[in-house]
């Protein structure tokens, strides 16, 4: 068999020669990437210290398999330092992350947004503290799984698309700032990941065939809707389902089983025409609904907003959830204008924005604090 391992998929880690001078602090969750991540510093030649951060450890979870940076997830990473011959160092920030990431996802639901934690969890406890750890530790840079891509331009580093749109995870790193994407590597981005697991699996690392990570790391079997209820209990308060034109149509569950855009589990029949969720109103605790049409928006105005690049009155592709297609838009101050209607935009929800003459080109983006109707945004 081939060797996998070729000149062109030993990563890049964007430093000055000679390698053995330099010293590369990698974030490690126990996963498979972080882990070839460590592999690949190891082989450049540089020292290497491994740092992995117990964010959570609660029973169930620390055992459960696709969790990351908690109980068994934690002893792989350490299996994989001590396989490729680094130092390792484990610290709690479990506090810091309960404080940061779990209950601002549950203050989200019960204020009837939807949250991304793993964006949280990125621009706080993740990239914040580990980027001081590794500061204090000398490091020449901090390398990470992530599958993103650091680029020099003609001002410096610039944040891409990684090269695999299937693993791409830039609409979650939008809140990189300059002064950590001058000290973070991402050794991934040009690879796919079957390649990362060959590597894995031509260097032995134990964890060549472990399962991915789950989106939302600390929720047990996906039922996220259990650990809201469990932080805030009012989340799970009933309330009306309203129309959009004040008809009262029935009872909602409690908000934490809603997001703008839903049409499934509305359980509202007898309809015209199909029903999706408008929008959630905290104060009146009430699931506003209507048809498709009512969930156009031209506009959305944006909070915590982190730009990589200037953006005003730029053309730009914004993208207002993971999954979604960028759409053509520009900025104006704190609004993000659309080209044409963009439907299911959510409060809670973040829109990143690329180039629009370089897709590829993350210019940064911000957090959707409300949307504009059509009138509003004319």
């Amino acid at each position: 068999m081939a060797p996998v391992l070729t000149p062109d998929r030993l990563g890049d880690f964007q430093l000055a020669e000679p390698l053995k001078d330099r010293r590369i602090v990698v974030a490690m969750s126990g996963g498979v990437d972080s882990s070839v991540v460590a592999a690949l510093a190891a082989r450049s030649g540089a020292e290497v210290i491994g740092v992995t951060l117990q964010l959570y450890d609660h029973g169930a979870k620390a055992k459960r398999v696709g969790a990351c940076c908690a109980g068994q997830d934690i002893r792989d990473a350490r299996a994989v330092a001590d396989r490729l011959g680094f130092v390792h160092h484990v610290h709690d920030h479990e506090s810091r992350f309960r404080d940061t990431v779990i209950d601002q996802f549950a203050d989200e639901y019960l204020a009837g947004r939807t949250p991304i934690p793993c964006v949280r969890c990125n621009m706080g406890v993740k990239f914040t503290d580990l980027f001081a750890l590794a500061k204090d530790l000398g490091a020449d840079c901090l390398a990470t799984g992530h599958y993103v891509r650091r680029v020099m331009g003609s001002h410096g580093a610039e944040l891409h698309r990684a090269l695999d749109p299937a693993r791409d995870q830039s609409y979650f790193l939008f809140a990189t700032t300059q002064a950590q994407l001058d000290f973070l590597r991402f050794p991934l981005g040009g690879l796919e990941k079957s390649v990362v697991r060959e590597i894995a699996r031509e260097l032995g690392l134990g964890v060549a065939g472990k399962p991915d990570s789950q989106d939302i790391c600390f929720v047990p079997d996906g039922d996220y809707a259990s650990l809201v209820r469990k932080l805030r209990p009012e989340a799970d308060d009933r309330g009306e389902i309203v129309h959009i034109d004040g008809t009262v149509l029935g009872t909602h569950r409690g908000f934490i089983h809603y997001t703008v855009g839903q049409r499934r589990g509305i359980e509202i029949g007898g309809q015209a025409e199909p029903l999706y969720v408008v929008r959630l109103d905290a104060e009146t605790k009430r699931v506003v609904v209507g048809p498709r049409r009512a969930l156009a928006v031209t506009g959305a105005r944006l909070g915590e907003a982190n730009w990589l690049a200037d953006v005003e009155g730029r053309d730009v592709l914004a993208k207002v959830r993971s999954m979604a297609r960028p759409a053509p838009a520009r900025v104006e101050g704190d609004c993000l204008r659309f080209a044409a209607p963009e439907y299911g935009v959510a409060p809670g929800q973040a829109a990143v924005l690329y180039d629009a003459a370089d897709e590829s080109r993350v210019l940064g983006g911000g957090w959707i604090e409300e949307t504009l109707a059509p009138d509003l945004a004319e």
